[in-house]
């Protein structure tokens, strides 16, 4: 019963954040009264990568700049319970200790990262809705003698769906607004190592236009949030044969537009891997078609039926198009409309697709 109330409590704190920030930081508090921990790494993740992003909340480490080094363990080293394996798993959460019977050595980021920094235990789970991967959180424990137990790990693996949904719900466009003007496409290169190298006038200005977060300085002049890092990061594990997924993420402004942000590493002469091209850029409407159909929990052929009506066709052109009858377009209309709660093809197409219209703002 317990577990239940507190399951119901923190969906309800869930509920009254205003966006994604209050969010970890209201559930993150009505968290510790009930699985206590000294330290902890909320951040939002791209749906279909399951990298990082805005925004990200680091409550109680000290050295925020070691996040980097935290996300480079991740995705390039041996670890146990990694995010990944996480999303898939039958419970997203696991402990530590308890993951490595008591043997926390066994991970690279325990040894690298943890250790150093006094904390014996990393509680960790990845809020999914489905199979999309929403939003991730570690929790740490400087205690050596109290890792976290099996209750805990099961209290924190039942935020998993509520906290996903609330996520998804929040990525939904915000309200059509002027269209700024978009620079094009940013650059940024790596070297082998991973230290950002060059950089054009595009890039910075995407990058001022991203939310306040941990990041990183760089011999460039400018400091690289860490999702930027993350995604170059991803670039190196594909290219090393450690990860298959891949290496983009989409990143949402400070004025609530959307970047893409994709990477891949080069090749030398000698066929090894080389320096890593980092692209950031308005997102285009194609970039946004999956994660605006989660938000509003469509259907893959509710989100198929919007795009056409998006392009201004009509119920027997859609009906044709698809191989359906114009009476079950009519059914999967009225369905789309109670999600998107509006009344027109008109006030669908504004609510959905207005914001994607920012990249062709240019001037």
């Amino acid at each position: 019963m317990g577990g239940r109330r507190h399951d119901v409590e923190v969906t309800a704190d869930a509920a009254r954040a205003a966006d994604p920030g209050a969010l970890f930081d209201r559930v993150s508090a009505r968290l510790r009264r009930t699985v206590p921990f000294d330290a902890a790494v909320w951040a939002a993740t791209d749906p279909e990568t399951g990298l990082i992003t805005a925004p990200m909340l680091v409550q109680d480490l000290g050295d925020r700049e070691r996040c980097a080094d935290y996300w480079e363990s991740e995705l390039l080293e041996e670890n146990v319970v990694p995010f990944r394996d996480l999303a898939r798993s039958p419970v997203p959460a696991a402990g530590l200790r308890a993951a490595t019977g008591d043997l926390p050595g066994r991970s690279a980021r325990f040894r690298r990262l943890l250790r150093g920094q006094g904390l014996h235990d990393e509680l960790r789970a990845v809020f999914r809705a489905g199979d999309r991967p929403w939003g991730v959180v570690s929790l740490f424990r400087a205690e050596p003698g109290r890792p976290f137990d099996r209750h805990e790990v099961d209290l924190v693996a039942g935020l998993s769906a509520p906290m996903a949904a609330r996520l998804r719900r929040f990525a939904r466009p915000s309200e059509p607004q002027a269209l700024p003007s978009a620079p094009a496409p940013g650059l940024v290169l790596f070297d082998s190592s991973g230290a950002a190298t060059s950089i054009n006038d595009e890039a910075r200005e995407h990058l001022a236009r991203l939310p306040q977060g941990p990041s990183v300085p760089s011999a460039l002049g400018v400091r690289l949030p860490i999702w930027v890092i993350g995604t170059a990061l991803q670039a190196r594990a594909v290219a090393r044969g450690r990860d298959h997924g891949g290496a983009r993420v989409r990143i949402r402004t400070v004025d609530g537009r959307w970047l893409v942000c994709h990477a891949s590493s080069l090749t030398g002469a000698d066929g090894r891997p080389g320096p890593v091209a980092l692209v950031i850029e308005p997102a285009a409407a194609s970039d946004l078609a999956t994660i605006v159909a989660e938000a509003y929990e469509l259907t893959p052929r509710e989100l198929e039926i919007t795009q056409h009506v998006a392009r201004g066709l009509h119920t027997g052109e859609i009906a044709a198009r698809l191989f359906i009858s114009p009476h079950t377009v009519r059914d999967h209309l009225k369905a789309i409309f109670q999600k998107a709660e509006v009344s027109s093809r008109g006030e669908l197409v504004a609510r959905l697709f207005a914001e994607q219209y920012w990249p062709h703002a240019r001037p």
